[in-house]
């Protein structure tokens, strides 16, 4: 299913915590929120296909969404992963050490 099928499918929503940290956090602009999205939507990919869509802010966090690491429920977790059961979903940028 695309996002766009899912956004038109979107009869049925669900409510997730967002979390945006570092750069992602700047440019949409907030540390968080609840959002409420299409109960469709599968993987953490097609949230981020989602959130694309909420504004032009979005669509610049998450442009290059390759670069974007993500962890539902505080558990680092890759695009293709399942958000069926996620109560909270953070985005971040990948973090070096030193």
């Amino acid at each position: 299913m695309t996002v766009q099928t899912a956004i038109s499918a979107g009869a049925q929503t669900r409510s997730l915590q967002v979390l945006y940290f570092a750069w992602v956090r700047e440019l949409v602009g907030r540390s968080g929120e609840t959002v409420t999205c299409p109960a469709a939507l599968i993987t953490v990919a097609d949230l981020i296909g989602w959130l694309k869509t909420r504004g032009p802010e979005y669509a610049a966090a998450f442009e290059r969404s390759e670069l974007i690491r993500a962890a539902i429920d505080k558990t680092h977790v890759k695009p293709t992963a399942s958000i069926a059961e996620a109560r909270e979903i953070a985005f971040f940028p990948p973090v070096t050490g030193g």
